[in-house]
Formats: structure tokens, C-alpha cells, sequence
């Protein structure tokens, strides 16, 4: 599973790019809680994410196959 990683995340992680390997039925919360396990200077982030599955906005609950794209999306600002 690929995990990539913006803004605040990548900097608490120390990189943009992550590999998983989750179990089959895993799910987007549980990329999530095994990235947190990893890098556990992005856990206190989660109630601010966003999640993306293959392009797309999708709740934590989503269903990931093999090959699928995940991206953890922090609250981004500008002016």
C-alpha cells in the first residue's frame, strides 16, 4: 500500500512516501493506525485529516485493495 504524505505530516514523518503492508479488508483508518504506529509523532493529527483513496475523498471506513493510493490530507491554509 502507498501512503503519501503533505504539508505538516511529511514533516513530522520525515518523508512524503510511505509503504504499508495492512492485511486484505483493511481499511483507510487502518492505514492510518499503522502509519501512526510507525511515525508516531502524526498520531495527535487524525481529527484533522482528510483521506484520499486513488484520487478520491473517502471516510475512514473505506475498503483498500491491493495497489490503491492513500493520502493523509492535513487542514492547509493560505492567503
Amino acid at each position: 500500500m502507498r501512503v503519501r504524505l503533505f504539508a505538516s505530516l511529511r514533516d513530522l514523518a520525515g518523508r512524503s512516501e510511505v509503504r504499508l503492508d495492512l492485511p486484505p479488508g483493511a481499511s483507510t483508518e487502518d492505514a492510518w493506525q499503522a502509519l501512526a504506529k510507525d511515525y508516531p509523532a502524526v498520531a495527535a493529527r487524525r481529527a484533522s485529516l482528510m483521506a484520499s483513496v486513488n484520487r478520491r475523498y473517502a471516510p475512514f471506513d473505506t475498503a483498500l485493495s491491493e495497489g490503491d493510493e492513500v493520502v493523509f490530507i492535513p487542514p492547509v491554509s493560505g492567503g
